[in-house]
């Protein structure tokens, strides 16, 4: 990679994949308490297997949850109602919950005086980080989201596989799937497409598996790949050696039905696909005094104004919290030497014009209301009306260094 000639692989997963599936239950959750209850605290965590839903986690709010309706609720917008054989049937789901309220100690450090708080703005004020750790964020000039081309390419493969399905384009097609994109960079650019792997669940279409892949395969160029995949990047593209569908055979048996699933298991899809760091906290199920997701938010603001301004090609930003405390104990910048500005006057520039304490950030973002589910299913990065997504920095930015 010294020479920038290198190729990088990046996957994402569908809706329907039961990690996906576990993320969206404990967003789901969060969202619901947020509906009613913005002082909420939830940090909620689902496991999927066949025939059985288990939450567990902490939560303290004034709402009562139907969490078995819910659950069920999810479940159906997923897909899973096709039979009641596949193994994971919304209707017949088995339900364990055993969420009970989150500890005093760790409520009072997030929260100080903020539940005898007698508004919104109050609350907000009093908030404090409600953990520590790292948390970074990335940007890059290779889309037009600022986001790394390979998993911006098999999010894309998804979000087509998902409106195939939803659709009735692809009515065989089941909730369950992976996508995965190698590109190739020369000098540090993307400037083509190495490998395409597409690996979808579908209900039996043939008794001959030849013709049964044939099918498939020429209904995913047609309907998948080629209204994800920008045409331009297709140029040279072999569909007969380059694309591989299924690679491991027929997949009529998937989701939760055939492989468990867990909340916070797919952290490197969530974000940058492996193209930037990630400070190993997921995001699912967790409200925004957590920093694992309010930090990481905050992040990726501060780096996708930095490009957007003209200031690095790329650029990654490290936050650091401790528990109870308001502001980030550190900030670090690194912009690949791409940069026009020396890093340590970057980092200066973020004290003075980003929202950096968690109660700025909640604010900032609006972070205090039901938006969760949506990134489990969708993603949290790369989606252009997210808050956290915004580039109305780029002026104070310029400004600030004379631009």
């Amino acid at each position: 990679m010294a020479d920038g000639n290198y190729m990088f692989t990046s996957e994402c997963v569908t809706m329907g994949h039961p990690d996906k599936v576990a993320d969206q239950i404990s967003d789901g959750i969060l969202d619901k308490v947020l509906e009613c209850d913005y002082k909420g605290r939830v940090a909620c965590e689902t496991l999927v297997t066949k025939g059985l839903v288990f939450v567990a986690g902490e939560m303290t709010t004034k709402c009562w949850v139907d969490i078995n309706r819910l659950i069920r609720d999810i479940v159906e917008e997923i897909g899973y109602t096709f039979d009641q054989e596949n193994g994971f049937y919304f209707r017949s789901l088995a339900v364990v919950n055993t969420i009970h309220e989150q500890s005093p100690e760790i409520g009072e450090a997030a929260a100080g005086m903020g539940r005898k708080a007698q508004t919104k703005d109050e609350y907000i004020d009093s908030l404090s980080a409600g953990d520590q750790g790292m948390m970074f964020g990335f940007a890059c000039d290779e889309t037009e989201e600022l986001m790394p081309m390979p998993i911006t390419l098999a999010r894309a493969l998804c979000d087509a596989l998902a409106r195939a399905r939803r659709g009735g384009v692809l009515d065989w097609l089941r909730p369950d799937g992976k996508t995965q994109v190698t590109v190739i960079y020369r000098d540090g650019r993307p400037v083509g497409l190495k490998e395409i792997v597409v690996s979808t669940h579908h209900a039996p279409l043939h008794d001959d598996k030849k013709k049964e892949d044939a099918l498939i395969r020429e209904a995913i160029i047609e309907e998948v790949v080629r209204k994800a995949v920008p045409s331009s990047m297709l140029e040279g593209f072999d569909f007969g050696s380059q694309l591989l569908v299924n690679p491991s055979g027929r997949f009529t048996k998937g989701g939760p039905g055939a492989d468990t699933g867990l909340t916070g298991r797919k952290i490197i899809v969530d974000t940058y696909g492996g193209m930037g760091r990630h400070g190993g906290g997921c995001f699912s199920g967790k409200d925004p005094t957590k920093v694992d997701r309010s930090g990481a938010y905050a992040a990726r603001y501060i780096a996708k104004n930095i490009v957007a301004a003209g200031l690095a090609r790329r650029c990654e930003v490290e936050l650091a919290y401790a528990i109870g405390l308001k502001d980030p104990r550190s900030i670090y910048v690194e912009t690949f030497g791409t940069g026009v500005v020396p890093e340590t006057k970057l980092a200066d520039a973020i004290r003075e014009i980003f929202p950096l304490k968690v109660s700025d950030i909640v604010r900032h973002f609006d972070l205090l209301r039901p938006i969760y589910l949506r990134t489990a299913r969708e993603g949290h990065f790369g989606i252009p009306d997210y808050p956290w997504e915004k580039t109305d920095k780029v002026e104070a930015l310029k400004d600030h260094f004379g631009k």
